[in-house]
Order: C-alpha cells, then sequence, then structure tokens
C-alpha cells in the first residue's frame, strides 16, 4: 500500500470520528431524527473534502484539532446536500455510499429535516467560541462555507442543473454550473483548511483557489466518465442515472477518451498552482491525482 493510500485511510478514520463524536446521540430525542443523521453521515464516502481540507491544513501547518472541526463542517454540508439531492424532487435516487438513501430507509420528510439539521450543525461546530486564536478568520470561515452552500454556491449549481435537464448547454455554461454545485464546496474544504493555520498572504490564497477550482472541475467530469463506464456496485449509487434522466454531462459535449483527457488536463493545471508550496503542498497535489485517476 502506498503512502497516500494509507493517509487516505487515516483521515477516513479520523473524519469518522470526529463525525461521530460531533453528531447528536440516538439516544437523545428526537432519537429518530439523530438516528437518520448519523445513517446519512457515518459509514461511507471517500470523504474527499475532509481530505481536502487536511491537506490544505498540512501545507500552512494547521492544528489537526482544527482541521477536524473543518473536516465535519465541510463533511456536514454534503451530506445534507446528497440527503436532499436524492429526494424524489431533485434527483430521486434510491442508493447512496452502496446503502439505501436517507428517505428510502427512512421517509421523505425526514430525510428532509435530516438535510437541515446537518446543515444547521455544520454552522454550529464551526462557530463555537475558541476553534481559532483570531475571531476574524474564523468568521471569515463561516462566511466562506455560508456562500459555498448558498445560492451564489452549491444550491446554486443544483437550481442551474435541474433547469438543463434536458438541454445541451454549451462548455461555459456546464462549467459554470459544475463551479457551483460541486466546486463551491470543493473550493471551501481547501481555503477552510488553510485557513486553520491563519491568515492567508494573497498569493497564497489565488494558488489554492485555482488549485480548487481546477480539481473541483475534473473531480466532475470523472464523475460523468464513471457515471457511464462503472457499475453500480462500484460507484455505491445508481450508475448510468444521469443519462436516463437527461441531465447535462460533459459527455454530452465530448467522448469519454476527451474527457479524460479534459481531466488530465486540468489536474495539470492544478499541480502548477501548488508549486510554490513545494513538498508541504505533497497531499494535496495526491488527491488531484486520485481524483483524474480513481475508478469509483
Amino acid at each position: 500500500m502506498t503512502d497516500f493510500a494509507l493517509w487516505v485511510r487515516a483521515i477516513q478514520a479520523r473524519t469518522e470520528t470526529a463525525l461521530a463524536d460531533c453528531l447528536p446521540s440516538d439516544a437523545i430525542a428526537p432519537n429518530r431524527l439523530h438516528a437518520a443523521m448519523r445513517y446519512a453521515t457515518l459509514g461511507g464516502g471517500k470523504r474527499v473534502r475532509p481530505m481536502l481540507a487536511f491537506a490544505a491544513g498540512e501545507a500552512v501547518g494547521a492544528d489537526l484539532a482544527t482541521l477536524d472541526v473543518v473536516a465535519c463542517a465541510v463533511e456536514l454540508v454534503h451530506v445534507y446536500s446528497l440527503t436532499h439531492d436524492d429526494l424524489p424532487c431533485m434527483d430521486d435516487d434510491a442508493l447512496r455510499r452502496g446503502k439505501p438513501t436517507c428517505h428510502v430507509e427512512y421517509d421523505e420528510a425526514t430525510a428532509m429535516l435530516v438535510g437541515d439539521a446537518l446543515q444547521s450543525l455544520a454552522f454550529d461546530v464551526l462557530a463555537r467560541p475558541g476553534l481559532l486564536t483570531d475571531a476574524a478568520v474564523q468568521l471569515e470561515m463561516l462566511h466562506l462555507l455560508a456562500l459555498a452552500s448558498g445560492s451564489r454556491g452549491m444550491c446554486g449549481g443544483q437550481a442551474v442543473d435541474l433547469e438543463n435537464t434536458g438541454k445541451i448547454p454549451d462548455l461555459a455554461e456546464l462549467e459554470f454550473m459544475h463551479i457551483h454545485k460541486t466546486g463551491a464546496l470543493i473550493r471551501a474544504a481547501v481555503l477552510l483548511g488553510a485557513l486553520a493555520g491563519g491568515r492567508l498572504d494573497p498569493a497564497a490564497r489565488a494558488n489554492l483557489e485555482h488549485y480548487a477550482k481546477c480539481i473541483g472541475l475534473a473531480f466532475q467530469v470523472m464523475d460523468d466518465v464513471l457515471d457511464a463506464e462503472a457499475d453500480t456496485a462500484t460507484l455505491g449509487k445508481t450508475a448510468g442515472k444521469d443519462a436516463a434522466q437527461g441531465k447535462a454531462t460533459y459527455l454530452s459535449l465530448m467522448d469519454i477518451r476527451e474527457a479524460r483527457s479534459y481531466a488530465r488536463g486540468l489536474t495539470d493545471d492544478a499541480l502548477r498552482a501548488l508549486e510554490p508550496f513545494g513538498a508541504k503542498a505533497g497531499h494535496l497535489a495526491d488527491i488531484a491525482r486520485f481524483i483524474v485517476e480513481r475508478t469509483f
């Protein structure tokens, strides 16, 4: 097993523990809601956003305990979005992370409340007093996560995705959608991880933002490729669903070979943005390569 694979397992385990600790116990009322929150969040997922937060934090020497909190915040927002996206009024999916989606296991109303509660919890953990000695930086982190989650970020991207169902947008329109729907929270994960180490100088921030934009797009390109190539068991979600629903994807505009080449180009661009950080950004570079090489 490679050093990167060992690091990934360690971060996934660390994130799982942190999430289990911050989620309310299902022994606390309302028990069923808390059980559903834990069901949706624990025991699955690649944890790419927590990995990005930890890797960016490593690049600036951030405290691991602070990164635990950042990782929880971005993953809770991500899981909230998945829980809502899977609802019948959105993408109507029955499988997520290899198990029944939250609304299938529980019910639609509970799944809606799970998403709402997970989003609130994300801001709760990130806003707790004493997370950082510099309160202005902590406030900036909250602002970044709010922008990434709302109408100018993830929610806005989902709205554009729904509006474009059955249409074939051009590349600029498709990338506008994905920069918001997928890329906004990826950017937030990188910047929050870096800000966990304190204030960022403008050049470092610009490089991290460019890296995040490139890997966010590459991630979506590969999602579209894998949706067409991989099976349901490998993906842990229903394969071929985007094409069946007439979703706008990169494969609407290019074939699989071209899409893979495009993702590699984005990854190369991301790696160039990390060059000023040197070896300290090693795991950020590893994640960029993982995104374009992954098979699930």
